[in-house]
Parts: C-alpha cells; structure tokens; sequence
C-alpha cells in the first residue's frame, strides 16, 4: 500500500480510501466487516462513511452503514487502527426524513454525536459537509441556473464556529466538504482564513473518474495552490468503467441494474467512451477496472481513491490497483479518448 498525508494535517492515509455505501443495502453486515477485514490487511487504514448510508438512501435503513462499522470496532477493538471519515445530510425532498434544518448548529451537534453513537467511537477523524445546501451544480448538473429561486442565507461563518466547537470538544479532528463547486470552496478556505480560530476544510469529496474530470476545471488549481486535498468517489462511475455494462449487459446484482434511475454514467456518449477505454486498456494487457482506478491514483491532486465493492473479488481487484503503474502509451491514449469524448458524465 502507497500513504499519503490529509493535507495541512499529520494524518497519514493509505492512498487507497475504502468507501461503505452498499453496506445494509447491497451489501450486509457479514460481507460489510468482511471487507473491512479485507481492506486493513492490505493496509487500507482510511474508511469512508456517511449518516445517509446506505444508497439509495431509505427511511428504515437510516444510518445502517455506521451502525456496521460500529460494530466492527466493538467486536474487533481497532478504532486506533483507522481514519475514519463520515458526513452530515444536506437537505433536500429524499433527506426530509433525517431532518429539514440543514447545516444550522444544533443539526450539526445533532449528527455528530448521532454518528459518534451508531459508529461506537468517541471521534470522527473526518467528518464533511455531505452537499451544499445552496442552489448549486452538483450531482450531475452541468451548469449554474442562476434564474433558480435560492432563499439560502450564507451561514459559512456560523458553519466553522459550530465545526470549531466540536473539535475543540475532541468530537472531530478535521473537517471536508463534498460536492462542493469552486466559489464554495474558496468561500470555506478565505473565511478561515481571516478568522483564523475557525478550523480549515482539508479535503474536498467530489466525483472524478474517465467519464468526468470536471474537478481538473477549476477546483484542481485549487486543490494544489490551497492544499485541499481530493478523496474522489466513483472512481468507477457505478461500475460502468468495469466495463460490465457494455453491449447492453445487465448484470443481475449491478448497481445499474438494480437502480436504474442511478444512470449518471450510463448515458449514450458515456457509454460510447467506456467501450474506447475497454479497447484501450484491452490492448495494454489491463483490465478497464485497473486502468480507471489507477489513472485516478496518480493525479496530483488526489490524497486518496475511495473505491467500493459488492464482492470480494471486486473488492481485491480495486486494492490492487494501486500496484498498477500507466506506461507513457496508455496515458496518451486516454488523453485521446478525452479529447474526443470529454465529460460525458458530469
């Protein structure tokens, strides 16, 4: 396993992050610490987790996930062992039954120490603010709708003060944001900038994979000149850069299949670029799956690669990327594919 630090911070983090969302869903709670099992004797030490977990999210599964990985650490008494990272909801119509106050204090407090229950821990390594809760770009939209009602207020200032309180309290030790777009990530980092006794945000939870490099627009400047780290998720695109999908495939357990309206990936110029990048790595002796995950681990701006799995043998294929070294040819020609097929998916 390769390491790397959360920037600004001494935490140290394999560069290989292992993502939970399928745990109590696809996945149960057997196959759940399986994995983890799996993932921390391959020296993934870095787990990703969420209160809205598992996806798609559902009133009586609520939080399952964190319950999961509590209960993984009770059994096996290795918090020590590992960097844990959860989120807050973001509101919206499918989070109303969590809450509907968004990022105000006491729902902050209130999912923190919800969180620190369900995961049996006294503290959270990470803890990110899951989606904005302005009218943004984000989740597949391409665009700013300026013309959209926004009745948000900015409350960046009274988000740090809450954020500082648990911290300071030891509830937290550093704090991310998700999802974010460019102005809000900037607005984070100069607020605590000039009110410094307000905590940093470290890191940046976006999508980045073949099928969208949107971050490199904007955000990765940002990422190396302020020293925000990226922990992209879908690395992958929901599988579809698995290449299990090509030629109209339905694999009886994907997660396309099983959810077809989770189809942000699987579109027509998507799905045109997927099978560019399958012939491609085909013909470089690498699996799609390698390739995707290890193009992403190389990016400079990358601390570390959130992966998930439903098996096992998924699971291993996605750790051992990180043993996968691009030759000069292979990242020429996904250079080529981007040119010709570029975002497909935002």
């Amino acid at each position: 396993m390769k390491y790397t630090r959360i920037p600004n911070t001494d935490i140290r983090v394999s560069k290989i992050c292992l993502g939970t969302m399928t745990w109590g869903r696809q996945n149960s709670e057997e196959q759940g610490h399986e994995q983890m099992d799996y993932a921390l004797e391959q020296g993934v030490n870095f787990f990703d987790t969420a209160e809205l977990y598992p996806v798609p999210a559902k009133k009586e599964l609520y939080a399952v996930t964190e319950e999961i990985i509590g209960n993984w650490f009770k059994k096996n008494r290795n918090r020590d062992k590992i960097v844990l990272a959860s989120k807050i909801v973001g509101p919206g119509d499918y989070t109303k039954f969590i809450r509907t106050t968004g990022f105000s204090k006491d729902s902050i407090i209130t999912a923190v120490e919800g969180s620190l229950k369900r995961l049996q821990t006294d503290y959270i390594d990470l803890y990110q603010l899951h989606w904005p809760e302005r009218n943004t770009n984000y989740f597949g939209q391409r665009g700013f709708n300026a013309g959209e009602p926004d009745f948000w207020e900015d409350n960046i200032h009274q988000i740090l003060e809450t954020l500082r309180d648990l911290v300071k309290e030891g509830k937290i030790r550093q704090v991310g944001i998700s999802n974010e777009t460019p102005w809000g990530t900037m607005r984070f980092l100069e607020e605590a900038k000039v009110h410094q006794d307000l905590p940093r945000m470290v890191t940046i939870q976006n999508p980045y994979n073949l099928l969208n490099r949107l971050f490199e627009v904007g955000l990765s400047e940002i990422s190396i000149r302020e020293k925000i780290g990226l922990i992209p998720y879908s690395p992958l695109g929901f599988g579809v850069l698995s290449g299990k999908y090509l030629g109209g495939q339905k694999p009886r357990k994907g997660r396309v299949t099983l959810f077809p309206n989770y189809n942000r990936y699987s579109g027509e110029n998507a799905m045109a670029a997927t099978q560019k990048y399958f012939d491609l790595a085909e013909s470089n002796g690498l699996s799609l799956t390698q390739m995707a995950l290890a193009f992403v681990n190389t990016r400079a701006f990358v601390t570390s690669n959130i992966i998930g799995a439903t098996t096992m043998e998924q699971l291993k294929e996605n750790v051992d990327s990180i043993n996968i070294d691009l030759s000069d040819e292979v990242l020429e020609g996904i250079e080529a594919i981007h040119e010709e097929i570029p975002n497909p998916a935002p």
